[in-house]
């Protein structure tokens, strides 16, 4: 440990700050829910997946309904994905070093997560699930009146815009934080 740490460590905070930096902790029961709806995503997927082949003994079942499933079965997982990262990457950003240097499992981009990666992988999932729910509407499209595909095309290209506002803002950020 660095002797500048170690000073701090040895200095006790005073009350206030103590309580605010331990306020980070309310976040906890947080993550422990999202922990729990991961749960729930993990049993979708498993009904989704019975609904898949149980669809698969109907003779009648046409290659679009087989993709259907099939996007629904990816999104399931993109968005479980999507949890992961909030899991881990809120964890260690908000609330605690989670100290998994050296796991062989710890995911390679935990180790220099910060909130501003956070932004922009959370973004980029984000336009992986609405890429997910664009395509299921146009390969269903006859089902949707215009409006519809007209909305859901430009929710998504606001969600890739965005992503891209945020990739680049973190990236002047980043190169302004720089040293000389």
């Amino acid at each position: 440990m660095n002797e500048d740490k170690q000073t701090y460590l040895d200095k006790k905070l005073r009350p206030l700050p103590r309580w605010i930096f331990m306020s980070r902790w309310l976040q906890a029961p947080l993550y422990i829910g999202l922990i729990v709806a991961q749960g729930v995503y993990v049993w979708q997927f498993w009904i989704e997946l019975y609904h898949l082949i149980t669809m698969m003994s109907n003779k009648d079942m046409t290659e679009t309904a087989l993709m259907l499933v099939v996007l629904g079965l990816i999104d399931v997982v993109m968005i479980s994905n999507l949890l992961v990262m909030v899991i881990l990457g809120g964890w260690e950003t908000f609330v605690s070093r989670l100290e998994l240097e050296n796991h062989p499992d710890q995911p390679e981009w935990l180790s220099h997560v910060n909130a501003g990666v956070l932004k922009v992988k959370l973004a980029t999932a984000i336009i992986g699930i609405s890429s997910i729910h664009l395509l299921k509407t146009f390969i269903n499209a006859a089902s949707y009146d215009e409006k519809t595909l007209m909305w859901q095309t430009l929710i998504h290209i606001t969600f890739v815009l965005s992503a891209i506002a945020i990739a680049y803002t973190e990236k002047i950020v980043h190169s302004s934080h720089k040293p000389d």
